[in-house]
């Protein structure tokens, strides 16, 4: 683990944490992983690490830095908004001298301008929205409670909302619905398909699968040997 300077919507940085792992001798590449959101960001952890591993034994430095207001992060999450976390991560991007990056699933949201790479599983924020709006609402039935996505939209647009237990702020919320992964010749899309059995993030507890890490990590790691000897 090691800290950097995030940088700040007003200004400034803070200090947060991400996780690195470099090759032995120099490294063929420096990725930066952009993780998934949310619930999504946690039962994923540990594969990304396992990802992470295969390619720094494969001579790909990789770097995972935490979203700020997720993980060691010191700053509120309910002052975040998608913007920001763009910002955060084309900051991680220059301090890390990324070449490459690698985002999953939401991450795709939060992706550095203007690094090459990769979106795994992408999915839009619309999605993701709605799946945590309607855990709300399920959890809401079981106590007794009638909620509407639109009537929570329409509160979380004006004074923010907690979904899946995670405080967003309004901002965050007329923010996050509309976005979508960027498409550029720079970005390529892995989707799950191509490594074989359902996403890790639909199962119900955190979890691993050693056959996808291999897949993802390999899918990456012939690119960026091709791209070498282009």
């Amino acid at each position: 683990m090691t800290q950097w300077p995030c940088p700040l919507p007003g200004g400034g940085t803070a200090d947060e944490w991400a996780l690195t792992m470099r090759p032995d001798g120099a490294a063929k590449a420096c990725l930066l992983i952009v993780p998934a959101l949310f619930d999504e960001g946690n039962k994923l952890r540990r594969f990304t690490v396992e990802v992470m591993r295969r390619l720094a034994a494969s001579g790909v430095a990789c770097v995972l830095p935490d979203l700020p207001g997720f993980n060691e992060s010191i700053l509120p999450l309910d002052t975040q908004t998608p913007g920001d976390w763009q910002v955060a991560m084309e900051g991680a991007a220059r301090h890390f001298a990324a070449s490459h990056v690698l985002t999953i699933r939401g991450g795709a949201l939060a992706a550095p301008r203007g690094v090459p790479g990769w979106h795994y599983a992408p999915v839009a924020g619309a999605s993701q929205m709605r799946q945590m709006l309607r855990a709300r609402i399920l959890a809401a039935r079981e106590a007794g409670r009638s909620e509407t996505q639109d009537s929570l939209l329409e509160a979380g647009r004006m004074h923010g909302l907690e979904l899946a237990g995670y405080r967003l702020g309004a901002d965050f919320i007329a923010e996050f619905g509309g976005l979508v992964a960027r498409e550029e010749p720079s970005m390529q899309t892995i989707t799950q398909d191509m490594l074989g059995g359902p996403g890790l993030w639909l199962r119900t507890e955190p979890g691993e699968d050693a056959g996808q890490a291999d897949a993802l990590a390999a899918i990456i790691a012939v690119a960026l040997a091709q791209r070498e000897t282009a």
